[in-house]
């Protein structure tokens, strides 16, 4: 779970490489490093720590040249520090390699080059890389040559990018089961592992297929098969929506993506009615359905499935994609799959999805990367138009998914335009739900910013939001939280309510709404602070978040926004950094 960038042109590559690594430090942000080849030079600076940091140490982007790789780093093998941080360097510093992703067979193969005397200085995988590449290159092989002997030999996931001073004037890259694309501009030519890095300077893109090359130079942009054979590829170009990826006068990417969910659900409506309604002619008529999905993902999938049961009337299962393949065994061509991640890189869900196609099974997936590795494996594929994420919380990501499921679910009884009209008037209520609760909840954060326990409780449809609220608290503020049903708190969790131990109750005024009361009340008899999201006061809250009265199954859109909120005052009135917290990073392109 990395970020990789290169760029050949006519400008200077270190600012470029710079800027373009700040706009990838959400998928790893512990160390952060650059190459440049210069005046017969291969300059390679480094560093643990984010990427202004690493800047402020070696003074990254004042590094010399037209040609450089760059890489921020979410570490898997061997801690963060300086000599963990890429590029990597072969034994004579004459190469430079940045990689995303696992070497399995790493351990096997660096014995094998220490047995041929070569030396390492870092406990990672990747650095076996630049030492089979040298090894080539000393045989004579041109860099992409080297590249194309060399990457058969790595098993698991890479995308990497090398540079040498013995073949100058290009970049080579390659990828398996890891994306990498190219950005055409020109006499300015980029590759990285995600268009955000380059999107300011071009919206034009290739991706790279699996074990395709590319060769990057400053005046034209090569592909080749893995057997080295030239390819024809056409650019796309990639929606202007994400060229912005800046915070637009807001202190974090958070606060920005959780206020433009209102626009948001009015994007993400805006779908072809036609292929929602075939799509859920598909959900109906398979045999057997499986949402396989990680994170937050998988609680808006909990939605779903609320939602294909009560309006669809088909009953399907969600699955944790990381468990997919131990109960796989069931798939087959009457399955359907839909597999939801909102990068379209989640490797535990790219896998899934993988397994189940060879099986046989339909894949459909929503994603919000159309050119992803995702979306090219699936036979049907909805966008949800949300624009580029850069928090590695998911907050608008996840509304969009809800509409989606909303959407589909209304398809399967031919009503996909009630449900776009539901989803529309929506907007206003959300944006309603943020105005009134944000500044309330800013308070309320500093009144509970020393408490180390939270429970959110709530039943039915809303189950999957407590469990979603749970989630976010614990990932930016470090504070242990748990979902759950309301009914299950009796059994085993009640025991460890305390005397002022927020309890946070979702508890519109639906099916749902006595029996969560009730709940609520026993768990406020042993003590516990009651933080009730409901449309409906009670004598029982000690802290009531207001939400609008919607119909019941909208609830689980306007109730998760104040549970959002919360996380995100949490977070900083406990001084974390809710853009980046610690040992996550967004893209998870790692089992």
């Amino acid at each position: 779970m990395c970020g990789i960038i290169g760029y050949c042109g006519k400008k200077l590559a270190a600012p470029i490489l710079f800027e373009a690594l700040k706009c990838l430090e959400y998928r790893g942000y512990d160390s952060a490093g650059m190459a440049t080849l210069y005046d017969g030079q291969l300059l390679v600076e480094k560093d643990a720590g984010k990427i202004d940091e690493v800047n402020q140490k070696h003074n990254l982007e004042a590094l010399p040249g037209n040609m450089a790789i760059g890489h921020t780093r979410w570490a898997t093998h061997g801690g963060a520090t300086q000599a963990n941080a890429h590029p990597h360097m072969d034994c004579h510093s004459r190469l430079a390699v940045v990689h995303n992703g696992i070497i399995e067979n790493y351990q096997t193969l660096r014995h094998e080059l220490i047995k041929r005397g070569h030396h390492f200085n870092s406990e990672t995988d990747t650095e076996v890389i630049p030492h089979l590449l040298e090894e080539e290159m000393q045989n004579g092989c041109a860099l992409e040559q080297a590249v194309l002997t060399v990457a058969p030999k790595l098993k698991e996931s890479y995308a990497f990018l090398a540079l040498s001073l013995d073949d100058p004037g290009k970049i080579v890259g390659t990828r398996k089961n890891n994306p990498l694309l190219a950005g055409i501009d020109g006499d300015n030519n980029y590759v990285s592992s995600d268009a955000l890095a380059f999107s300011k300077h071009t919206r034009r893109l290739i991706t790279l297929g699996h074990t395709e090359v590319v060769v990057l130079s400053s005046d034209r942009v090569e592909f080749l098969d893995a057997e080295g054979n030239k390819l024809v590829k056409q650019a796309i170009e990639l929606d202007e929506s994400w060229a912005d990826n800046g915070k637009n006068g807001y202190p974090t990417f958070m606060l920005k993506e959780i206020m433009e969910e209102p626009e948001v659900i009015n994007k993400t409506v805006q779908q072809d009615e036609r292929k929602f309604t075939e799509m859920a002619l598909d959900i109906l008529r398979a045999r057997q359905v499986i949402i396989a999905a990680c994170g937050t993902s998988r609680y808006a999938a909990l939605v779903g499935r609320y939602l294909f049961s009560k309006i669809g009337r088909k009953f399907c299962d969600v699955v944790m994609a990381s468990e997919f393949s131990y109960f796989a065994d069931s798939v087959d061509k009457n399955t359907l799959v839909i597999a939801v991640s909102q990068s379209g890189e989640t490797a535990d869900v790219v896998e899934g999805a993988k397994t189940a196609k060879a099986a046989g099974a339909e894949i459909m997936s929503i994603v919000n990367r159309p050119n992803s590795t995702l979306a090219d494996l699936s036979h049907q594929v909805i966008c949800l138009k949300c624009g580029p994420e850069v928090s590695v919380a998911a907050t608008k990501a996840f509304i969009s998914q809800l509409a989606i499921f909303y959407l589909l679910s209304f398809s399967m009884v031919n009503s996909f335009s009630k449900a776009a009209n539901q989803l529309g008037d929506m907007c206003s209520r959300v944006s309603k739900t943020l105005n009134c609760n944000n500044g309330r909840l800013y308070e309320l954060s500093h009144q509970l910013k020393d408490r180390s326990d939270f429970y959110y409780i709530a039943r039915g449809i809303n189950f999957a939001i407590a469990s979603e609220g749970a989630l976010k608290l614990k990932e930016i503020s470090y504070i242990h939280a748990e979902g759950m049903p309301a009914g299950e708190l009796k059994h085993g969790t009640l025991a460890l309510i305390e005397q002022g131990t927020p309890v946070v109750v979702i508890c519109p005024a639906d099916y749902t709404y006595d029996e969560t009361l009730n709940n609520a009340i026993e768990a406020k008899s042993r003590g516990a602070y009651i933080i009730a999201v409901s449309d409906r006061e009670s004598e029982i809250y000690d802290y009531w978040i207001k939400i609008p009265r919607v119909d019941e199954i909208i609830y689980p859109m306007v109730a998760v926004i104040p549970l959002q909120l919360l996380a995100y005052h949490m977070a900083i009135s406990r001084g974390c950094d809710p853009d980046k917290p610690r040992n996550l990073a967004k893209s998870v392109t790692v089992k």
